[in-house]
């Protein structure tokens, strides 16, 4: 009954809050908590004034319950490279409405005065958003009823909003983030964060100790990073013609933001709905596909080429995956001139309307690629296809180009290995050792994924947020170039209320917010791509210097970064005493 009920409540929200807004930064009001409140943890909150210290960023704080205190901490210190982004949540809780809170922040200032300016510095008050669970055999697949998972409201979204009302009873973490500029000599820096609500102002003291190392941009990183844009999720959000201007300036600064996070991949769909409709937009084709009345075929690239140089001028260009040429329900969609509308057909790898439908565009498809400078860094992409049907695909690809590359997520297959430029395959399984070894000295994208069908490591929105830094670990400890995720921004109805999903359990859609908004997941998961970066930076470092204790050390950090761990214990417990040896390496 609790979960009919909230249901129509949710209903009731999205109708009256979301849609309504003028834009998709514009403050919102989060559905209540499904979830009863522990009474005794108010009663526990002395006095009316608001309440402030230092937690975790390991920890999702209820909102509806005042936290342990005895957790908290009065100040926080933290060690970084140059170059790194670090951070943590400070906490606030109140028993009173406090209307109008804000947060202050200053320059961090060493004894020698020299300072890491305030604009290295942000905040952002952290939304909640109502997730799930798991199914009950330890998996997040399948069409799903809100009715039937259990519903609670979860700490995740960042907001880019200065000041918020906090309701009596109430928790409201901050997330704190320091960028350490590359050119930031090494010392304790020192300063305060701020809270002020009314006339009262409570500060609280963290410092940062900058060591002499320093850490690439994110451009120079060399970790691949793969999760797949949907840039119809953001024409739908913000109400702009799919490919016009307004929607190239709506969607500057969500794919700004993925390549500061060191993206490598730019994803096309070159043919209409390559996943069979299964995110709440359809990907339309970046290709227009024309048969003449003559039989002949028209190929129109322009939404194409506009959409990679929009995203190579971001910074992201070492690749471009094009999906698909075998499409989850295997139909094709073109123009027909001859019947004067669009049509499709449905046809299997291996039989000759296939091969017919494909080769000519393949053909077409080099020479573009070839005449744009693109064909080399172009991969023909697929997920999660049978090893015969990409036989048969690989067959059509070699003749149009013995050179074209391939990109695969999915299963290993031993007879194709050799075919695949980008090969990914799931969390669970492994390529063998002799083929992880050529490919990366090849310098071939080897890398991993996680998707619904494992409970965990995964970045869900109830997935322990540690979860999401230990895929640059496990990365690390497994010997991976990467990590894949097959959903950067695939929004849901009301992204900013609800991160349920008709099917595959809350979050696997998406890691960031409209407005735009960071998530905990997406910030803790590239704080584990730095610690990839610092990982394979400092083995560079100690094998020139024949260093071979510290090498081993490092190794050692690495050995509890696996997922068999993960089944005993926390991300967080492995990663803290990981990060720990990192720092004193």
């Amino acid at each position: 009954m609790v979960n009919k009920f909230f249901g129509m409540l949710a209903l009731l929200a999205l109708q009256q809050n979301v849609w309504a807004q003028t834009s998709p930064s514009s403050d919102y009001r989060e559905l209540p908590d499904p979830k009863p409140v522990n009474q005794a943890s108010w009663a526990a909150v002395n006095g009316s004034r608001l309440h402030v210290a230092f937690g975790t960023a390991d920890t999702r704080y209820d909102k509806r319950n005042a936290p342990d205190d005895k957790a908290l901490s009065p100040s926080w210190a933290v060690k970084a490279w140059k170059g790194e982004r670090v951070h943590t949540q400070l906490v606030i809780w109140t028993s009173t409405a406090q209307p109008s809170v804000s947060i202050q922040t200053s320059p961090l200032q060493n004894g020698k005065g020299q300072k890491i300016a305030a604009d290295a510095i942000s905040t952002g008050f952290v939304r909640y958003i109502m997730t799930d669970e798991l199914n009950k055999d330890g998996t997040g697949c399948g069409y799903r009823k809100p009715v039937d998972f259990d519903s609670s409201l979860v700490a995740d979204g960042i907001d880019m909003i200065n000041k918020r009302d906090i309701a009596a009873n109430n928790t409201q973490p901050v997330w704190l983030s320091i960028q350490v500029p590359a050119n930031t000599p090494a010392g304790i820096y020192n300063g305060s964060i701020s809270v002020k609500a009314g006339a009262s102002t409570i500060s609280l003291p963290y410092e940062v100790t900058v060591t002499d190392r320093t850490l690439p941009a994110p451009k120079d990183w060399k970790f691949h990073l793969d999760l797949w844009q949907s840039p119809n999720a953001v024409a739908r959000v913000y109400g702009v013609k799919p490919w016009s201007d307004a929607h190239f300036k709506a969607m500057k600064p969500y794919m700004k933001m993925l390549a500061d996070a060191g993206q490598k991949v730019i994803t096309t769909a070159i043919i209409y709905d390559p996943w069979n409709g299964q995110t709440e937009d359809i990907y339309g084709t970046m290709v227009k596909w024309t048969k003449k009345k003559n039989g002949s075929w028209v190929y129109d690239y322009t939404v194409f080429d506009k959409w990679v140089q929009f995203m190579m001028d971001l910074g992201i260009r070492k690749e471009i995956n094009c999906y698909s040429m075998i499409p989850w329900n295997l139909k094709f969609y073109y123009y027909d001139e001859a019947a004067g509308k669009d049509t499709f057909i449905v046809a299997k790898p291996g039989t000759p309307e296939y091969t017919a439908h494909w080769q000519p565009m393949l053909n077409d498809f080099v020479k573009h690629l070839k005449a744009k400078g693109w064909f080399n860094i172009t991969a023909i992409a697929m997920d999660e296809r049978t090893m015969e049907d990409m036989k048969q695909a690989l067959a059509i690809i070699r003749k149009a180009d013995k050179d074209f590359k391939v990109s695969l997520a999915g299963s290993y297959h031993a007879p194709i290995a050799q075919e695949i430029y980008d090969y990914c395959v799931a969390s669970k399984e492994v390529f063998p050792a002799e083929v992880m070894k050529e490919r990366i000295q090849k310098g071939l994208p080897t890398t991993f994924y996680t998707y619904c069908a494992e409970g965990y490591p995964n970045t869900f929105t109830f997935s322990p947020p540690a979860e999401s830094a230990f895929m640059g670990w496990y990365a690390a400890h497994k010997g991976y170039s990467g990590y894949l995720r097959w959903a950067y921004n695939s929004w849901v109805k009301a992204p900013l209320l609800d991160s349920r999903f008709r099917s595959w359990a809350a979050g696997d859609t998406y890691f960031v917010y409209p407005g735009p908004r960071s998530s905990i997941r997406f910030e803790r998961m590239v704080e584990g791509i730095q610690d990839f970066e610092k990982i394979r930076l400092l083995k560079e470092e100690f094998t020139r210097s024949s260093n071979t204790a510290a090498l081993n050390k490092l190794n050692q950090l690495l050995e509890p970064c696996d997922v068999q761990v993960l089944k005993t214990t926390p991300a967080a417990t492995i990663l803290q005493a990981a990060k720990q040896g990192l720092n004193e390496l």
